[in-house]
């Protein structure tokens, strides 16, 4: 009984210490080193952290998009600015280079309209004078389309045309204008034919001598006032120089399409003595340039004036 007994005894023994070998193996520890459930506490709120992390990741990570969508807006905006501006500024090129002085189109178009009045033909001057009429007679003489008549160059005896309708009118215009101004201005001659002005030429002849006469008086065939478009006014002798007519008539009968034919300081070229009162119809536009020139119209032409004898 005690032999059963002793080995019942080292069966439940050697039973005891097989189960404790086992649980070595599976912990791979001893019980008492067991910690290891306070690393896997650790480790647990290690993964509470990292979970945490993550989301707070996450959390930046939805974030990040917002972010990311406001600066694709801010783009987008940017986008939108640019294609905004960009037709402004291909219209600011366009402008820069149709107006070159980067000036609104409007005044641009302004300047453009004044600069084409300045160099446009006078024409759309209420005063304009167009050219005489030229004539296709034998012994006229036409330099540019310019009848002359001097010292130098003569008339036909039988040319006749009268007095120029056009110039008639310019001269009418003329008046006007120097009346708006209180001032009165008149025709005193104006056609001579070529036997008249024999006759007048005569006369001077007789009494002052021809040599004085030629310093004032054409002879026949000669007289500007045979072309028709010649014009004494007021008082035709020294008393009108000087006069508010005269000083008016110098400055302003070219805007009608007259010149002072014979100016101060110009005999020798001339042929004539100073004329404050004689003007000559060569319409706006020459006379314009003539007046501007500073010259006499031989010298605007080119030719003399003395008596070819």
């Amino acid at each position: 009984m005690k032999r059963i007994s002793k080995i019942t005894l080292m069966l439940i023994a050697a039973a005891s210490l097989s189960a404790c070998g086992t649980v070595g193996e599976l912990s791979s520890f001893p019980v008492s080193d067991q910690p290891a459930a306070s690393v896997s506490g650790s480790d647990t709120g290690t993964a509470a952290d990292v979970s945490d992390a993550d989301v707070t990741t996450a959390a930046d990570d939805t974030t990040a998009p917002s972010a990311a969508d406001s600066s694709e807006t801010v783009t987008s905006a940017d986008t939108d600015t640019e294609e905004t501006s960009s037709p402004a500024e291909e219209n600011t090129s366009a402008g820069s280079a149709d107006n070159t002085t980067g000036e609104p189109a409007q005044q641009q178009s302004t300047q453009q309209q004044d600069t084409q009045s300045q160099t446009s033909d006078t024409s759309s001057d209420s005063n304009y004078g167009p050219a005489p009429v030229q004539y296709d007679i034998p012994g006229l003489t036409y330099i540019n389309g310019t009848l002359i008549a001097n010292k130098s160059y003569s008339l036909p005896a039988d040319f006749n045309p009268g007095l120029d309708p056009t110039c008639q009118a310019q001269f009418n215009k003329l008046a006007n204008a120097a009346a708006a101004e209180g001032l009165n201005i008149y025709l005193s001659s104006g056609f001579r034919s070529y036997d008249y002005q024999a006759q007048i030429y005569d006369n001077y002849c007789a009494r002052d001598g021809q040599a004085a006469a030629d310093t004032y008086s054409a002879r026949p065939g000669h007289s500007e006032h045979q072309t028709g478009l010649a014009i004494d006014v007021n008082q035709i002798d020294d008393t009108f120089i000087g006069t508010p007519e005269a000083i008016w008539l110098e400055n302003h009968c070219h805007e009608y399409g007259f010149i002072l034919r014979y100016p101060q300081g110009k005999q020798d070229i001339t042929g004539y003595k100073y004329e404050s009162w004689h003007i000559r119809y060569v319409g706006t536009d020459l006379s314009y340039a003539i007046h501007d020139s500073g010259l006499t119209l031989e010298e605007y032409f080119g030719i003399d004036s003395y008596y070819h004898e």
